[in-house]
């Protein structure tokens, strides 16, 4: 029996051998492990372990009804394995359309003018008003949450938003967030350095594992960086502090001119990324003389409720 199990295999392996197309095969076997390993990352990065869970536990009940023979059972369970891609196709459309858009994103808008137009000056002007604003908002303890969208549209999130359209500059962004305004609740989305849209809501999901002790504005930020690439930008109500996340790592702690330079990194090209530097020390000295109006009316507000 193990001698005619060991010949079968050998025969098996031959004939595989012997019918080997190098680079088809090759190829073959490169696209199947690619199309194994991005799957696994886009799994993970969506957290849908639960669901996977779940498919592996019906998988068990299936080969336990298959050995114990059991008709209307087996029935049922042949009907659904009929229709399996269908149902994991409904399951993880969400995932399906994230990996599409990235896969879209990746593949052809840094590279055809027609998807990516992008005007850098506009956005290192918006990248110095947003430090700006989060620097006095952390100061004075004020709310904010910040979306630079980048190659994944966020239309999604601009569904029950309040359309604005408009540059970024520091007087707008924190006229938006001050606690009192009818818009500082949600999110900002900025795209190609303007102000598209305001009080955006994020949505989130309840069974997100977050490692860290963090509130809404932290986990919204996390939620929307992880389902696009966008780059959040937060600051804390409670602590002041800023804080970036960026493909669902969220950083803590970070002073304005650290998040110029994150900024920098992620929104600007190389050469951009220099000049906004340059521009960073002329600003220093325009930031110095306008450090006591970056306590605008936030101060004022707060004497006036006295």
């Amino acid at each position: 029996m193990f001698q005619e199990f060991l010949q079968n295999l050998f025969l098996r392996l031959k004939d595989v051998f012997l019918n080997f197309n190098f680079f088809p095969d090759i190829f073959d076997i490169l696209l199947v492990t690619l199309l194994v390993y991005a799957v696994i990352v886009q799994l993970r990065r969506t957290q849908s372990i639960q669901v996977i869970k779940g498919i592996f536990f019906v998988v068990v009940v299936y080969g336990v009804v298959t050995l114990l023979n059991m008709p209307a059972s087996s029935y049922l369970f042949n009907r659904l394995f009929n229709d399996i891609i269908l149902i994991v196709i409904i399951l993880f459309s969400a995932e399906i359309r994230q990996a599409l858009e990235h896969m879209g994103a990746r593949s052809f808008g840094k590279r055809l003018p027609f998807f990516s137009k992008k005007n850098e000056e506009e956005e290192i002007d918006a990248i110095n008003s947003v430090c700006r604003a989060c620097g006095a908002m952390s100061r004075n303890k004020v709310g904010s949450l910040i979306l630079f969208q980048r190659e994944t549209l966020l239309g999604d999130l601009t569904k029950q938003a309040v359309m604005i359209n408009s540059d970024t500059t520091f007087e707008m962004l924190c006229s938006i967030f001050y606690p009192k305004a009818p818009l500082h609740d949600g999110a900002v989305i900025i795209n190609n350095g303007k102000i598209v849209a305001a009080r955006c809501v994020v949505p989130m999901k309840n069974d997100r594992v977050i490692t860290e002790n963090v509130g809404t504005r932290h986990r919204a930020a996390l939620e929307a960086s992880l389902n696009s690439d966008c780059v959040a930008v937060v600051t804390s109500e409670e602590t002041g502090i800023i804080s970036i996340a960026v493909d669902g790592t969220l950083k803590r702690g970070i002073t304005d001119s650290e998040l110029r330079e994150l900024l920098g990194h992620y929104l600007l090209t190389k050469e951009n990324e220099k000049r906004s530097k340059k521009k960073k020390k002329s600003d220093m000295i325009t930031d110095e003389k306008h450090s006591e109006d970056e306590n605008f009316a936030l101060e004022e507000g707060n004497g006036n409720e006295q």
